[in-house]
């Protein structure tokens, strides 16, 4: 029997196809991503700026509004998933983001502009190289699933009781953990977001391709996560504060 020899890098229609339908996936976790992040800046500049509304937020019990909505957008997101529309996944996810904003803008108050600028890219090289490794790397991520959900909650559970007890101490351990934690993350859910993908990827049908829209948006909420918890804990272990 005769068999055709393909060159080396020749791709099937099927990969290709496969290959362009995860790109176009990930461009749209990706540009959900991107867009939420141009919204929480824009929020935290406006808040941080216009002193009538710093004052009001900051000043105010509604600062813990600020630092507990955000959290609380997410956790019914994640709940609510299987029930909830596109749309409204949509209009979780913008006003998660501006809520983030106004969060943020606290950071923009207690931290200089070049520490400011300084973690962010250090944040975002972390997770662009973690992100991308995710993607290629052929070694299965999914065992580090239930490890890096205890140290999620874990991290989150100290930050909120440091948010009483101020302590120096557990502030530092809270972001240097967090900081391998958010960079593991990174790294395991862009390989969940890829399964996710494969998993579905061939299946027609209105409902299939309105969950992989509904997963498109949780991914990038979760990718949005990762980063801005790397800045912000980056931020907090070598930030300089404002003088004054």
């Amino acid at each position: 029997m005769e068999r055709t020899v393909q060159p080396r890098d020749y791709v099937s229609p099927e990969g290709l196809q496969y290959d362009v339908g995860l790109r176009k996936y990930l461009t749209g976790v990706f540009a959900y991503m991107g867009g939420g992040l141009v919204v929480s800046a824009l929020v935290a500049f406006a808040v941080a700026n216009v002193a009538p509304v710093t004052a009001l937020i900051f000043g105010t019990p509604l600062k813990w509004v600020a630092i507990f909505a955000p959290l609380a957008l997410v956790m019914f997101a994640s709940f609510r998933f299987e029930r909830l529309s596109v749309g409204a996944l949509q209009g979780l996810f913008w006003g998660f983001a501006a809520l983030m904003g106004v969060s943020l803008a606290s950071a923009l108050l207690m931290f200089t502009g070049t520490s400011i600028v300084q973690a962010f890219l250090s944040a975002s090289i972390i997770f662009l190289t973690m992100a991308l490794w995710g993607y290629t790397t052929k070694r299965d991520l999914s065992g580090w699933g239930s490890f890096l959900m205890i140290g999620l909650i874990g991290v989150i559970g100290a930050s909120i009781v440091n948010l009483f007890l101020a302590s120096g101490a557990l502030a530092m351990a809270v972001s240097v953990i967090g900081v391998i934690i958010f960079t593991g993350l990174t790294a395991w859910d862009m390989q969940r977001l890829r399964n996710e993908y494969l998993a579905h990827q061939g299946a027609g049908g209105v409902a299939i391709q309105a969950h992989l829209g509904k997963l498109q948006i949780m991914g990038a909420l979760s990718l949005y996560l990762n980063l801005i918890n790397l800045f912000q804990m980056l931020l907090s272990l070598f930030g300089q504060r404002q003088e004054g």
